[in-house]
């Protein structure tokens, strides 16, 4: 028998495009995901988001973090767009 993952609850905001794309700008999900890359590429496929993760910038709790960070659960995760503008 397999050990399954962890169910962590967390909620998602989102911004700009991404928050057009989910038509949503905050969330509350629950997610086995266990990295912050992980739970991108599973919103992703799910929404169909068109940017790539290694075009946005990521934060956990108010906090910018890397990609391969693990998911706290309780967590507020921020996915950020790069800003366009002149």
């Amino acid at each position: 028998m397999s050990a399954q993952a962890p169910i962590k609850h967390i909620k998602v905001r989102y911004f700009a495009l991404l928050r057009e794309e989910r038509g949503l700008d905050l969330e509350e999900i629950d997610t086995t995901a266990h990295t912050l890359e992980q739970l991108y590429k599973e919103l992703a496929n799910r929404y169909r988001f068109s940017l790539e993760a290694n075009s946005l910038a990521v934060s956990q709790d108010d906090n910018f973090a890397a990609w391969g960070d693990s998911i706290k659960d309780g967590s507020t995760i921020v996915f950020i767009p790069p800003v366009a503008g002149g």
